[in-house]
């Protein structure tokens, strides 16, 4: 092994020996990579031999011959080095941390500056502490020569006034911390201003609750709220320490996410239930894509459906965009949760399973539409078991041949079809996804009420009313919605 640690040693340009551990690790490369050589002779350097040397000299050679980093930073780039799965990877992650601390000791330098809303915040907040320090102090003077003048009588020993004297001297000092902290953000100094913001904070708390045994609970402990939730948001964004923290956090995850993927690409269980007891693993990941096919799917089963049996087309949609039926979307993920479990049972138990998980869900989504926004998408009275016209025998059966043929067929072959999303787009194509999905969702029900106020009569005077009148009015919630009708007189609402 000594033509390898030289080798590594050559490829580094370094005049003396790597520290024991660097020895140490090359040699059990070295022993791995050749074990069952029973020739005893040394083997050939290799190219990854000479890779595996530099990761571990790059990670511990003194400060004359790398740059230099923290030894906090150091011994977590040791750990995740040992972890990782390739060089490559160990290398190129070990080299990103090395930067992101060197980026984050250079934001406390003034020289990168916060962004301009922060600083114009920390402006305001400069000129508010320094202006209210000599108001806190006229209204106290005032104050005092209203006692001295007999205008105003007291009882020093009095609880109100032991909480005056406290709350004056609680909002001078916190004006004057005030001043400091906008004149931190101005100057970018990102470790003094998150400093300051911690003092504030207990404070700004100290001032709430003065206010609320003084004043009581109402719009007084509007701006103390504000504070706080304003200074817990920089205190989190602006401290370097927290931002390596983060930094090293999301390497650390995203580097077990590849090695678990990776894992489960050899194994064929990506996506799968590691544990074996369901067939899918039930991450956020795997449910919002089966959210989607699910709304996109049971959309194309029920126009296809209803066009044979009726020979017309009707627009099923459930959302404002988009071919989707959130209510066969959210079926799917049921079915799925509620089912997992049992895909190896028997296709019998499967079948009255989703009979059962799917009419109660049909119930319930009919009476919600009706109770919420006096809608009836649907009525099955007079049919085959039918429970109030929200569900009846025959599509309980439907349920039940679909929740069957989605656990036992579609499921592996979808599962499949989203594993082909790439892995270093995947998350953030499903947020982005995500996103745009509760944009449509929260829009549809905003529509869906404003169209339940203009049928009941509501005066549509608000701008937000008036934005769904112009650009939702009746005439297109009818055509977009064409199996819903609504009558106000059937909601839960209160008049």
């Amino acid at each position: 092994m000594a033509g390898t640690d030289n080798a590594g040693l050559q490829s580094e340009g370094v005049g003396e020996p790597a520290p024991a551990r660097g020895v140490s690790n090359t040699a059990n490369a070295g022993d791995t990579a050749g074990k069952g050589d029973n020739s005893g002779a040394a083997r050939t350097p290799t190219a990854a031999d000479a890779s595996v040397v530099s990761t571990s000299i790059a990670a511990s050679t003194p400060a004359a011959h790398a740059p230099s980093t923290p030894s906090g930073l150091s011994a977590v780039s040791d750990a995740i080095a040992a972890l990782t799965v390739t060089d490559a990877t160990r290398e190129a992650t070990v080299a990103q941390l090395n930067a992101d601390e060197e980026s984050s000791q250079l934001l406390d330098d003034g020289k990168h500056t916060l962004p301009f809303i922060t600083r114009l915040y920390g402006g305001l907040v400069m000129v508010l502490g320094v202006c209210a320090i000599p108001l806190i102090i006229y209204e106290l003077t005032y104050s005092i020569r209203q006692i001295l003048d007999g205008k105003v009588t007291i009882d020093a020993l009095a609880l109100p006034f032991i909480l005056s004297c406290v709350e004056v001297v609680v909002l001078i000092v916190d004006a004057a911390c005030m001043a400091v902290f906008g004149i931190q953000l101005l100057r970018s100094r990102r470790r003094h201003a998150a400093r300051w913001a911690y003092a504030l904070m207990p404070l700004t708390l100290a001032h709430g609750m003065l206010s609320l045994a003084l004043e009581g609970f109402g719009t007084n402990l509007l701006g103390p709220f504000i504070q706080m939730t304003i200074l817990v948001a920089l205190s989190v964004t602006l401290d370097p320490a927290l931002l390596q923290e983060r930094q090293l956090q999301w390497h650390l995850k995203r580097m077990d996410d590849h090695e678990a993927y990776d894992k489960a690409v050899q194994e064929n269980m990506l996506g799968r239930d590691q544990s074996g007891k369901g067939y899918i693993s039930l991450d956020y990941f795997n449910i919002f894509w089966l959210f989607v096919v699910g709304c996109v799917v049971g959309l194309i089963i029920e126009t296809i459906y209803h066009f044979a049996l009726v020979h017309e087309y009707q627009d099923r949609a459930g959302l404002l965009w988009g071919p989707f039926s959130p209510i066969y979307g959210c079926g799917a993920v049921i079915l799925t949760v509620c089912l997992n479990r049992l895909w190896r049972k028997n296709a019998v138990l499967i079948f009255f399973a989703s009979a059962v998980i799917g009419g109660a869900f049909e119930f319930f989504v009919s009476w919600f539409m009706e109770a919420a926004f006096g809608i009836t998408a649907w009525d099955y009275t007079g049919q085959w078991l039918s429970i109030g016209g929200r569900t009846s025998g025959k599509y309980m059966v439907f349920w039940g041949l679909l929740g069957l043929a989605w656990i036992k067929f579609v499921l592996p072959y979808l599962l499949r079809l989203i594993n082909r999303i790439p892995w270093k787009i995947r998350y953030s194509l499903t947020a982005v996804c995500t996103v745009l999905m509760l944009v449509d969702i929260v829009m549809t029900l905003m529509a869906l009420d404003c169209w339940y106020s203009r049928v009941s009569g509501v005066p549509q005077n608000a701008p937000v009313t008036q934005f769904f009148a112009q650009h939702f009015d009746d005439a297109y919630m009818q055509h977009r919605f064409q199996t819903m009708t609504i009558d106000p007189s059937k909601s839960g609402r209160m008049a």
